[in-house]
């Protein structure tokens, strides 16, 4: 095995500017435009887009950066629907060669989901977009913000089945005008159940006086 795949994998949008991310957002929908009936109905068709991704899961990779890879990725639902999910690219003896945690949320006013991820020590910042594309995921992001060196990546989940997925990444480093086909791929396959997150703070009857 040659280092590790260091990149993080899907999930997010890191950017430099937020005028992009808003354009597109307005360009996709207006919030004030969906009645509440289509803002529940929307969620309800999509609530379960990244049902497949909850459970725990080995995989390797390949990236045509850092060669190939290994590592494991949970993904738990929250009380409310939210997913939360944590991805670790490991060497052969365990060692932690890098680490990320990713939120995702749909947006029904937009009609998208909406992922934030989190690196040690660099914030809030990998802000990304993703759609359900027939029997695919589809995610849209960029990295390398923080350290000055920008990339767009273009993310697909394909072959989704119970037990396995495959992961795939376009990656641009001159914001789309040329692109690397198949920069990272990743292969996954589950080595543990779906599982979900009880409320953290529930709802509690008001203590007697």
């Amino acid at each position: 095995m040659k280092l590790r795949s260091a990149w993080p994998v899907c999930f997010v949008i890191v950017f430099s500017s937020a005028a992009p991310i808003l354009a597109a957002a307005t360009d996709k929908a207006d919030p004030a435009a969906r009645t509440p009936e289509q803002r529940k109905a929307a969620l309800e068709a999509h609530k379960g887009d990244f049902d497949y991704l909850l459970g725990d899961w080995e995989f390797t990779s390949v990236s045509k950066e850092w060669g190939k890879g290994r590592g494991y990725w949970s993904a738990v639902r929250l009380d409310q629907g939210q997913i939360l999910d944590e991805y670790r690219v490991v060497g052969d003896a365990g060692e932690t060669y890098y680490v990320t945690t990713t939120l995702r949320q749909y947006n029904s006013a937009a009609d998208r989901w909406e992922l934030i991820g989190t690196d040690p020590g660099s914030g809030l910042q990998n802000f990304g977009t993703a759609q359900r594309v027939g029997a695919e995921m589809h995610i849209e992001q960029r990295f390398g913000v923080a350290a000055g060196n920008p990339s767009l990546w273009k993310i697909r989940y394909y072959d989704i089945q119970p037990d396995r997925f495959s992961w795939t990444a376009d990656r641009s480093n001159d914001d789309g005008k040329t692109w690397e086909a198949k920069h990272l791929t990743i292969e996954a396959r589950r080595i543990g159940p779906s599982r979900a997150l009880e409320a953290l703070a529930p709802a509690r009857n008001k203590p007697a006086q």
